[in-house]
């Protein structure tokens, strides 16, 4: 009897085994982001090295779990890339002092942008999925991936557009109002053009 009950309990004890190991790696890089000094190190200096593993085996552990069971094709390859550029630019790209317009800090902070942008899109993407299969009621609608991306593409530029307006120094609780709203409209309008057309 308990031969019979060991198969069923393995995927469960597989994916424990797994959210473990991805906490623990990614406890690892944010570890060695506060207290590594990474920039102090050469490229390929042993702690950099380390950092390099864990965030790699990190998105690995984190996306590919998530990927085979929502079948969102492309998670795991644009997950790795844009939270490896987040993890990049944090560890090793100086941090600016000026605004976005001033011209020697505005490519590190289009780089910041661009990491924010595809890392908050890559995570708000299955949690978007997940929703959708709850909410809408059609079986197409569910399943939409377009949909899906669409609006985690959304949330990803809000979350950069937020950003910004901070590097602009205009953040305010207006702005980010407006923006919100101007986001769910255009979403809205999305969303009633696919059922006129359907």
């Amino acid at each position: 009897m308990s031969e019979s009950i060991r198969p069923a309990n393995s995927p469960l004890q597989l994916s424990i085994f797994v959210a473990v190991a991805a906490g623990l790696c990614w406890s690892g890089v944010i570890v060695l982001l506060y207290v590594g000094n990474l920039q102090a190190e050469t490229l390929l200096a042993p702690q950099r090295l380390i950092f390099y593993t864990l965030v790699l085996a990190a998105c690995l552990l984190t996306f590919v779990p998530i990927e085979r069971a929502t079948a969102i094709g492309g998670l795991t390859l644009y997950g790795t890339a844009s939270l490896a550029l987040l993890c990049y630019t944090l560890a090793f790209v100086p941090a600016p002092h000026e605004w976005l317009l001033s011209l020697p800090d505005t490519p590190v902070y289009a780089l910041l942008l661009l990491a924010i942008f595809g890392s908050v899109t890559t995570i708000a993407t299955p949690f978007i999925y997940a929703l959708g299969r709850r909410i809408f009621r059609q079986r197409a609608r569910q399943g939409d991936l377009g949909r899906t991306r669409r609006q985690a593409a959304e949330i990803g530029f809000f979350a950069a557009a937020t950003a910004a307006l901070a590097s602009l120094r205009v953040l305010t609780w207006v702005s980010l109002l407006l923006l919100a709203l101007i986001i769910l409209i255009a979403e809205l309008l999305f969303l009633s053009r696919v059922e006129v057309e359907g």
